[in-house]
C-alpha cells in the first residue's frame, strides 16, 4: 500500500485535508517504551497552522493516542493517533473538482481515479497529512533520544533570505534542542525575521515563495543501513520526498561534489583516542548507503506553495476549453517555514528499521 511504509516497524498514514479526522498507525514498536504525550503536543504544535507566515487555518492538532499504550508505555497493540480536522473551509475548493489548479495533484489525480478524488484541500495529497506524520515521527523520537540519537532542522533559506548552516562536523545536540524552541526554526533569530517579512510581502502580492530545510542526524553507529535499495540515503529520500512541495533532495556536498575534485570531496580517515574518525564531512555522513558515524547532514528544497491569489491559467475538465482562476482560502505563503519538523519526523520513520 502506498500509505505504509517500513518493513519491520510499519507507519501507515490515513485521512484526507478535510475528512473528520486523520491520523496514523505505528505497527511493531518494541513494547515497553514510554511515550510522553505532553512532548508529543509540544512537537505537533511546531507544525500547527495558524503562525505568521502561515496559513490561517486554525487547528489544535492534538494527538489522540487510542490504542498501543497501556499505563503510558507501549503494550505490543498497533499505536492509532487520531487527529481532529475541525477549522476545515470545504467550500472554497468548489471549482477545482471541474478547474484543476496549477501547481498540485488536482489533474493527475482527476485521471488516476476517474474524478473521484478528494479534491477538498487536496485530499490525501495535502500537506494537512503532515500532522499525523509528525505524531509517528514524534513517537519516534523519543524511542531515538533514550538510544542517543538526535535529529533537528531548521529553515536554511525562504526565498532569498539564508540562515546560517549546519557545521557538518560540529553540530551539537544542544544546537538542534534550541531549534525546537523557534519559529521559524533557524539557528540565527534575524534571518527568521527576514523569512516571515518575505513571506508576508509575497502573500501581499498573491503569491509565495519556496524554501530550502536542512536536517542533522547525530550518534548514529557506523554501519547503518542495507544496500542496494534500502541504504540510508535511499529510505530517507522516499520519506523526505513523502512530505508535500519537496522538489529537491542532496547529502552532504550534494550537487554541490559535482565541481569538487576527489582530493577535496574526499573525508579522510584518522585515528582519535582510539577510534576511526572523519577529518571532513563532505559524503554527509553516508557512503555506499551506510552510516559513516559522522553526522548525516540532509537539505529538502520546497517549491513555492501553488496555492496563489494571482489570477492563472488552467482548463475546464467538463467544458473542455481554457480558462482561469483565482485561488481563495488560507494558504501558507511559504510552507518551508512550517516544515522544519515535518522534515525530522520524515526523517525519523525512515530510521526506525535501523534503529528499532
Amino acid at each position: 500500500m502506498s500509505s505504509v511504509f517500513g518493513e519491520r516497524i510499519r507507519i501507515s498514514v490515513f485521512g484526507q485535508s478535510h475528512g473528520l479526522k486523520i491520523g496514523c498507525v505505528l505497527d511493531g514498536l518494541p513494547a515497553g517504551e514510554e511515550v510522553d504525550e505532553e512532548a508529543l503536543y509540544r512537537y505537533m504544535a511546531r507544525r500547527a497552522p495558524g503562525k505568521t507566515g502561515a496559513t490561517a487555518r486554525r487547528e489544535t492538532d492534538l494527538p489522540h493516542i487510542v490504542s498501543g499504550l497501556m499505563e503510558g508505555k507501549t503494550c505490543g497493540a498497533p499505536l492509532c493517533v487520531l487527529i481532529d480536522n475541525a477549522d476545515a473551509h470545504s467550500g472554497d475548493y468548489a471549482q477545482f473538482q471541474d478547474i484543476p489548479r496549477p501547481g498540485h495533484a488536482d489533474y493527475p489525480a482527476h485521471v488516476k481515479w476517474n474524478g473521484f478524488q478528494d479534491y477538498r484541500g487536496g485530499g490525501h495529497f495535502s500537506a494537512r497529512l503532515t500532522a499525523p506524520v509528525c505524531a509517528a515521527g514524534g513517537i519516534l523520537a523519543q524511542m531515538f533520544a533514550r538510544r542517543g540519537i538526535m535529529i533537528g532542522a531548521h529553515v536554511l533559506r525562504a526565498g532569498t533570505a539564508q540562515d546560517t548552516p549546519f557545521d557538518p562536523m560540529n553540530v551539537s545536540d544542544q544546537e538542534l534542542s534550541l531549534l525546537a524552541e523557534h519559529y521559524p526554526q533557524t539557528l540565527s533569530e534575524q534571518a527568521g525575521k527576514e523569512m516571515l517579512l518575505q513571506a508576508e510581502k509575497a502573500r501581499a502580492l498573491g503569491d509565495s515563495i519556496g524554501g530550502v530545510v536542512e536536517c542533522a542526524v547525530l550518534h548514529l553507529p557506523a554501519g547503518l543501513g542495507e544496500p542496494m535499495f534500502d541504504g540510508l540515503e535511499n529510505r530517507l529520500a522516499q520519506a523526505v520526498f513523502a512530505v508535500p512541495a519537496v522538489k529537491g533532495l542532496e547529502f552532504g556536498e550534494g550537487f554541490a561534489a559535482a565541481g569538487l575534485t576527489g582530493s577535496v570531496n574526499n573525508d579522510a580517515y584518522r585515528m582519535k583516542d582510539g577510534r576511526v574518525t572523519l577529518s571532513s564531512n563532505h559524503a554527509g555522513g553516508i557512503l555506499g548507503g551506510l552510516s559513516t558515524g559522522a553526522p548525516v547532514i540532509f537539505r529538502a528544497a520546497f517549491k513555492p506553495t501553488p496555492s496563489i491569489a494571482q489570477p492563472q491559467l488552467s482548463v475546464s475538465l467538463s467544458r473542455g476549453e481554457n480558462a482561469e482562476l483565482s485561488i481563495r482560502g488560507r494558504h501558507d505563503p511559504c510552507v518551508a517555514l512550517r516544515a522544519a519538523p515535518c522534515v525530522e519526523a520524515a526523517a525519523a520513520i525512515a530510521l526506525a528499521d535501523f534503529i528499532l
